[in-house]
């Protein structure tokens, strides 16, 4: 796998950029040709705390992780168990994609055992009236719910988009055309 290692606020050492691509080789094992897939790794330092972004697309789907800790070679470490784990964790709905598509780029044929696998289930469905509004009256409305996001018609732009609360209690939104 190849590495994009960049750096915020930090300047990435050979140290950094050596654990990091150890640890990612870890994955190599569930790609057909690693070789062929660059992974991007955004490292950040806020105050005590350092950030990895780790980001994969593939042609299919993409994977991504992030960790926040005092000590970054602690970070890089759960954040490549995340990776391992996502993927684990969906092989079952990677192995169906698989079979769909001519050129697939993931190995599904590992073993995984019992505890690994969980059926995805759809336990609510729920309709929504969407009125026109906008993105401060959302904000608003969101916070009013105690939800994470809230879906909306914006008047100001015109679509449908999706405002949602990000991890340092800023916002972000997502705008469907």
């Amino acid at each position: 796998m190849k590495l994009n290692i960049r750096g915020e606020k930090i300047e990435i050492t050979e140290a950094i950029q050596t654990k990091t691509m150890d640890k990612l080789k870890k994955l190599d094992q569930y790609f057909e040709t690693p070789e062929d897939i660059t992974a991007h790794v955004k490292i950040r330092v806020n105050g005590l705390d350092q950030t990895i972004e780790v980001t994969i697309p593939t042609k299919r789907f993409t994977l991504r992780a992030e960790e926040t800790m005092n000590d970054l070679y602690s970070a890089i470490n759960v954040v490549v168990d995340k990776l391992e784990r996502q993927i684990r964790k969906n092989k079952t709905r990677l192995n169906r994609k698989a079979k769909n598509v001519d050129k697939f780029e993931m190995i599904t044929d590992f073993e995984i055992n019992d505890e690994e696998v969980e059926e995805t289930k759809i336990v609510k469905r729920k309709e929504i009236e969407m009125k026109p509004m906008d993105e401060e009256e959302a904000i608003l409305q969101m916070e009013l719910l105690g939800h994470d996001f809230f879906i909306f018609k914006n008047e100001v732009e015109s679509c449908i988009s999706v405002i949602y609360k990000r991890k340092n209690n800023t916002y972000g939104i997502i705008n469907v055309n």
